[in-house]
């Protein structure tokens, strides 16, 4: 291992959350150190939707903007470099890279977000972000007037009422699910559960395990979050019900010093974390604005 480096704060994750922590670091300058591995939940998606000013952005262009306007803040430095551990040094944190290297701050923003699990069904991976996705204000309107599938009955309610305006036509897919309690559904549905996804005349064909088939112009479906990586586990960090990170109303975590922003963490009053760009870039800020009170302690 080389000697440790040292950066006041410690901004884990490139994406809205960790650019914008960065960039409030900057407006003060504060020494922030980012570090982006190049791991984007968003990978696969090709625009972004519902971004003031950026509706349609490619996530690629958004970030390397982003990245561009750092550059103004000699205070800020950016390293494409994936961090292996977090852990309590003293009164501050140190950093150990998977290239060995390990570095010390003062405070540590979190942001690297959650990881999607979808449902095991052939082929559903390869649309996802693309033909199927989970959130209708992001990627439901580019679909309007088109038929629109829902997998699983749990969530049916929820998305049938969001996307309704949006469809020409819902379908949901049960998968063996049964809606909530007292729930009721106006739209057709399919008790057949779905073997697999492929693309099909510029939507999805969706195969059934009675020989049929449904098609849809796209899928909405609910995944099951994880952490992304194990900074959370490694610094004992109190969890909510979904898994998420536990923060106050400025971002900070059971562990002082320790900020979170982004879709790896939520308030407790919220069910689950957002997956929102607007709301991740907010959270960013938040978090930013509570490493640098968290500096001011030992200032």
């Amino acid at each position: 291992m080389t000697n440790p480096q040292h950066t006041d704060i410690a901004i884990i994750g490139g994406g809205p959350a960790g650019l914008q922590a960065a960039l409030t670091a900057g407006r003060v300058r504060r020494e922030a150190t980012l570090f982006d591995d190049g791991t984007y939940r968003n990978a696969t998606v090709s625009h972004m939707h519902n971004v003031l000013t950026h509706d349609g952005t490619p996530p690629a262009d958004f970030r390397a903007a982003a990245r561009a306007e750092l550059t103004a803040y000699d205070t800020v430095s950016v390293r494409e470099q994936r961090v292996a551990r977090v852990e309590r040094d003293g009164a501050g944190f140190r950093l150990t890279l998977t290239s060995g290297e390990t570095m010390t701050a003062y405070a540590v923003v979190l942001a690297t977000g959650v990881r999607d699990e979808l449902p095991p069904v052939p082929g559903l991976q390869e649309v996802w972000g693309d033909l199927a996705a989970q959130c209708p204000f992001c990627h439901g309107f580019e679909f309007a007037g088109q038929r629109i599938g829902i997998l699983g009955a749990a969530a049916a309610p929820h998305l049938s009422a969001l996307l309704g305006p949006v469809a020409g036509e819902l379908l949901v897919l049960d998968e063996d699910q049964d809606l909530p309690e007292g729930a009721t559904l106006a739209v057709p549905r399919v008790a057949a559960r779905v073997t697999a996804v492929e693309r099909h005349d510029g939507g999805l064909r969706l195969a059934l395990d009675d020989g049929s088939s449904e098609d849809v112009a796209v899928l909405f479906v609910v995944p099951t979050l994880h952490q992304s990586a194990p900074f959370a586990d490694q610094l004992g960090l109190e969890r909510n019900p979904s898994g998420a990170v536990r923060i106050d109303e400025f971002g900070r975590t059971s562990v002082p010093g320790v900020l979170a922003g982004g879709d790896l963490a939520h308030l407790p009053a919220y069910p689950m974390p957002m997956a929102s760009v607007v709301q991740a870039s907010a959270a960013g800020q938040i978090a930013g604005n509570s490493a640098i009170a968290h500096l001011l302690t030992r200032d």
